[in-house]
């Protein structure tokens, strides 16, 4: 980024409407063609949205990681220009915002809060308690049986268990934020869908806090409510976020990731061979799929230069991780599965202020998942055809919707 003013290339009068998330291509673990396309022949450009408002779009590794660490990009919705990817995105960051959706000095109040259950020491801790819910499913899916759904019996329900233990959410209860969560993560869902699904989790992680005030327990909900900084809907608001993102994201990544290998056999023998190579191959993992597919979104509050362009204060900006983590100039040969690349400069976790405060977390679970799974079943292998897997290709979140596997 400079201070100087080039010339900026003249926008087209109408730019080309794109979609959030794109269709993808012949490889589903590669990002849509349609944004590949733009990272190699226009990084940075002008493009239009479901509504017709225009945004930029930017693509490449460098660029991403300065809008993301500049603070003359906003992360508030309620700023004008800000870009909405679907209707009921508009509607799930205006009616029930989190600190993802605030700036500093509000965002920092917020997110220490929760910082000390996240930081790397504090999650290390869990490694054992990990290991014990990843076994236990395990067994259960494993128990006189040589197939089963590798998402709804392993991939999903271990980061849902592990967040609820840690939020003070009832494992019973799952069913309902399962359900809230596919919704609110659809780009499909109207506004009224996405206000129904928000409204009916918000009020049950209210009702929850409620009851947190006369029965603590040591986990999140309760200490929050603890401090009494914040009224019972703000606690619902933040747990909702930890929730959603906190078993959404690390499931679709074990099931995707467990596909990848498959599908890629030299680096599932390599990673079996050396199971120390674990914690890069997560690393790997993240930057080669990229399950944030439809993109990070902020907004100038200040004019910048970026890329060769002028983007104006008001005007919105959508961040494409999964380009910016196959940009050749970072990573070389970036559409190769590599499980001993290092891999760690990727932005599968955002960057800047508002990266991922889990991300300890999902690594820790990915790399307990991954590492147990291809242990205990050596002979693990789909149990149905490549070409019959059913990806989710409208949600916000990437991944299977069953993964039917035998070993």
């Amino acid at each position: 980024m400079t201070t100087s003013t080039p010339a900026t290339p003249a926008a087209p009068a109408t730019p080309p409407s794109f979609a959030f998330p794109a269709e993808r291509g012949g490889c589903p673990f590669d990002p849509a063609p349609v944004y590949e396309q733009a990272r190699k022949e226009q990084p940075t450009c002008l493009v239009s949205l479901w509504d017709g408002s225009r945004t930029w779009l930017v693509t490449r590794h460098e660029d991403v990681r300065t809008v993301l660490g500049d603070r003359r990009f906003s992360a508030d919705a309620t700023n004008p220009g800000f870009p909405f990817l679907s209707a009921g995105r508009r509607e799930l960051a205006t009616r029930s915002p989190s600190f993802i959706r605030m700036d500093d000095p509000e965002h920092a109040h917020l997110r220490r809060m929760l910082t000390g259950d996240f930081i790397v020491k504090r999650v290390e801790a869990l490694r054992p308690r990990v290991q014990e819910v990843v076994d236990d499913f395990l067994d259960r899916m494993t128990t006189d049986r040589t197939s089963a759904d590798l998402v709804s019996e392993f991939a999903l329900p271990v980061p849902s268990l592990v967040i609820c233990l840690l939020l003070g959410v009832p494992y019973e209860d799952h069913d309902l934020f399962q359900r809230c969560s596919a919704v609110l993560l659809d780009s499909r869902s109207t506004a009224d869908q996405t206000r129904q699904a928000s409204d009916e989790l918000v009020g049950y992680l209210e009702h929850l806090a409620g009851e947190k005030e006369h029965s603590p327990d040591e986990a999140i909900i309760s200490r929050l409510v603890a401090r009494g900084e914040l009224s019972r809907q703000e606690v619902a608001r933040m747990s909702l976020l930890l929730l959603v993102a906190g078993h959404e994201t690390t499931a679709n990544m074990t099931a995707l990731s467990t596909l990848a290998l498959l599908r890629n056999p030299d680096q599932l023998a390599r990673l079996r061979a050396e199971p120390q190579l674990i914690k890069g191959a997560v690393e790997e993992l993240l930057r080669y799929l990229s399950v944030v597919q439809a993109g990070v979104t902020r907004v100038a509050v200040e004019t910048v230069e970026l890329g060769g362009h002028t983007i104006r204060a008001g005007e919105g900006v959508v961040c494409l991780l999964s380009t910016a983590n196959r940009d050749e100039g970072v990573f070389g040969t970036p559409d190769d599965l590599d499980v001993a690349r290092d891999a760690r400069r990727h932005v599968a976790f955002g960057f800047g202020v508002h990266q991922c405060l889990g991300q300890p977390l999902a690594r820790l679970e990915l790399q307990i998942a991954l590492e147990t799974l291809l242990r205990r079943l050596p002979g693990l292998r789909l149990a149905v055809p490549f070409e019959e897997i059913e990806f989710r290709p409208d949600m916000a979140v990437y991944g299977v919707k069953a993964l039917p596997v035998t070993w």
